[in-house]
């Protein structure tokens, strides 16, 4: 009898084992660069085995790009058919480059997703304040069937030349989270802000939300910036590429990587991806 009970015992700890590790939860963000052919030995289809191989290895549970041409949405999701995505290009007709969220299919469940534009009329495709082209933000709330948490997830691309546009469109976003995350459940706002740590769309949004990387139980690994210019033989220093969670969210932020692999001295983007784990 006292044999059995050990066994019940082990079956039982090994189930709760298993049930606590998986609740971890991944997620990443990476600008993929847009497929041009002037990028030369650096053009996408030269690198995108090694990209979608890269995504494959870490594994991330939920993924954001940035700069995702129609064909390269394609070519992610047919090498990660585990994932499901959306998210609509900038442009007329759902084209041009997007901020897509992939997702593991088997272990979410999107109860609502849109895209909206960084400008004046956000429901319109449009572009916004100085913005020197369109831009989008594309945002979802997940329930995770594991755990059963609901938490939003937004992914943007702010404009790399508009000042005006980068603050107006962070403020833009943060009314938006405002105006629908009415049950408060925690939010991932994620993507490539173009923007440094220290001006003041970055600022404003640290007030509502913190930095994975400040916040990370474990020291953050990896360079300190994100954006590598596909220079490959130079330190990698400028940081325009976050993970935002919001405060008092109950979330515990464990682990915050800038991942800089690299094969035949190339990398698979000029920007490095953002990786983080919670518990």
């Amino acid at each position: 009898m006292k044999k059995i009970n050990k066994i019940v015992l082990v079956v039982c700890l090994l189930f709760v084992s298993a049930s606590f590790f998986g609740q971890n939860l991944k997620i990443m963000t990476y600008n993929i660069r847009l497929d041009v052919a002037s990028d030369g030995e650096n053009a996408w289809p030269k690198r995108k085995d090694y990209f979608t191989s890269q995504i494959q290895f870490y594994s991330p549970d939920i993924f954001g790009v940035q700069e995702a041409l129609p064909n390269q949405v394609i070519d992610i999701s047919n090498a990660l058919p585990a994932y499901d995505k959306f998210g609509i290009g900038r442009e007329e007709g759902g084209l041009g480059e997007a901020s897509a969220i992939y997702y593991k299919k088997d272990r979410f469940k999107v109860q609502q997703s849109n895209t909206f534009w960084l400008s004046e009329t956000p429901n319109l495709v449009s572009k916004g304040w100085d913005g020197a082209c369109n831009r989008v933000c594309t945002y979802g709330l997940f329930k995770d069937l594991k755990s059963k948490k609901v938490f939003w997830v937004f992914n943007l691309h702010l404009d790399h030349i508009g000042e005006v546009a980068r603050v107006k469109g962070v403020e833009l976003v943060l009314s938006r989270i405002k105006e629908i995350n009415v049950k408060n459940y925690p939010v991932f706002l994620m993507g490539d802000f173009n923007s440094e740590p220290d001006t003041k769309q970055i600022i404003e949004i640290k007030k509502q939300m913190d930095d994975t990387k400040t916040v990370s139980k474990e020291k953050p690994f990896g360079p300190s910036g994100t954006f590598n210019a596909f220079k490959h033989n130079e330190p990698v220093n400028l940081e325009i590429d976050y993970i935002f969670i919001s405060k008092n969210s109950g979330l515990t932020v464990q682990k915050h990587a800038v991942l800089s692999d690299s094969k035949d001295l190339k990398y698979p983007s000029d920007h490095l991806p953002v990786l983080i784990e919670i518990n």
